[in-house]
């Protein structure tokens, strides 16, 4: 038994995680990998048992209208996972899916006997219960064995509750700590429409308008995921002043030389703001949707950065206000000098909280992973 392969089951289901996927998997060469990821767990060598994108839907209407398909893959997932019987079930973010696969798995483990042989379930991403639903924390204490958040702020929500909980850094902090930004020659303002088909259909149609007003003064860009590129190169076809699209695995380059970037909320945010890159947050979604989002928010943002600042340094449009007027009135302020100074000495004063300490979130969580099996035998 102690020469035996650890074999782990993972699971992401957006383009983060797949990013973080990819990573803690070449921190295990000797581990052998099965489950659900995107191109970038491909090219590490992940089989994915179907396309990543089947998971990619966010928002309450969008959910429901593909309830359908994730029903299924729901079910295809928990029967693999029956027939591969991994060591470790390691689920990356995409929580409503996760644990809909996790939570069916414990109903059928009298069945099977998985968890008597050693199966456990640890998840990546601490779901934020400090901004929304601080229930959830004790639910996830009742599916998952262990739980690697991102922030030490996080930990007493879950640990209060028994749920082991690590804080292993964010992970959009490896390799770019100390990337910062570049003098702008071209002034390049980077476009983001998100990762998620349903946001990039919201957010292109203001782009476009966005992009008009501006003018052809400006070097528009817009760096496209593999879920999305076909839509994005299709749509910006007819806008009025031309566009370059560049693959994501090279959006870090194009973030050094942005001037000014319009970005989708998300994790795009946190990354532009480790690398003290002026950006505007934007975000359109369901009506319902967010009706329903602002009965249960608790917080004021939702950039990382100006949650962890507990301040506005990176300004935020949502739902009605992201529009054509206050994206262009933003945007003519990052044009000023001292406006553009002031939001920098902001997000370097955010420097160290991206960090828990000198390894790679990846490699904590490798190695925490290589250190259970060991424990087991």
């Amino acid at each position: 038994m102690q020469n035996k392969k650890l074999k782990i089951f993972i699971i992401a289901g957006e383009v983060s995680g797949d990013v973080l996927g990819a990573r803690i998997m070449r921190e295990m060469p000797g581990a052998k990998f099965v489950g659900i990821g995107g191109e970038n767990m491909t090219n590490a060598g992940l089989k994915s048992l179907f396309p990543m994108r089947d998971l990619s839907v966010m928002g309450a209407i969008e959910v429901l209208a593909h309830a359908r398909t994730l029903t299924r893959r729901i079910n295809q997932t928990v029967n693999s996972i029956i027939t591969e019987r991994p060591d470790i079930v390691l689920t990356i973010d995409s929580p409503g899916f996760v644990k809909s696969v996790v939570s069916k798995l414990r109903k059928l483990n009298a069945g099977h006997d998985l968890i008597a042989h050693g199966l456990r379930f640890h998840h990546v991403v601490a779901p934020q219960v400090w901004a929304w639903r601080p229930g959830r924390a004790k639910k996830y204490a009742k599916i998952f064995d262990k739980l690697y958040a991102f922030f030490d702020f996080e930990l007493p929500y879950f640990t209060k509750y028994g749920l082991n909980t690590v804080a292993v850094g964010h992970p959009i902090s490896d390799g770019l700590i100390g990337k910062k930004l570049k003098s702008p020659k071209d002034k390049i303002v980077t476009l983001v429409p998100g990762s998620r088909i349903s946001e990039v259909k919201r957010l292109l149609p203001l782009y476009r308008d966005v992009v008009e007003k501006l003018g052809s003064k400006y070097r528009y860009v817009i760096p496209t995921v593999e879920t999305t590129r076909d839509y994005v190169e299709k749509h910006v076809r007819d806008w009025p002043v031309s566009v370059e699209l560049v693959d994501t695995d090279k959006r870090y380059d194009l973030y050094a030389k942005t001037y000014i970037a319009i970005v989708a909320s998300g994790t795009v945010s946190a990354e532009l703001a480790i690398m003290h890159v002026p950006a505007i947050v934007v975000y359109r979604m369901n009506p319902i949707t967010i009706w329903l989002a602002r009965m249960v928010i608790r917080i004021k943002w939702v950039s990382l950065v100006n949650i962890l600042l507990k301040r506005s340094v990176y300004p935020e449009l949502l739902g009605s206000a992201a529009n054509v007027k206050n994206v262009t009135d933003e945007f003519k302020k990052l044009t000023v000098s001292a406006n553009r100074a002031r939001m920098m000495r902001a997000l370097t004063s955010a420097d160290t909280m991206w960090r828990h300490n000198d390894k790679s979130p990846a490699g904590i969580i490798a190695n925490d992973l290589m250190l259970i099996k060991k424990r087991d035998h």
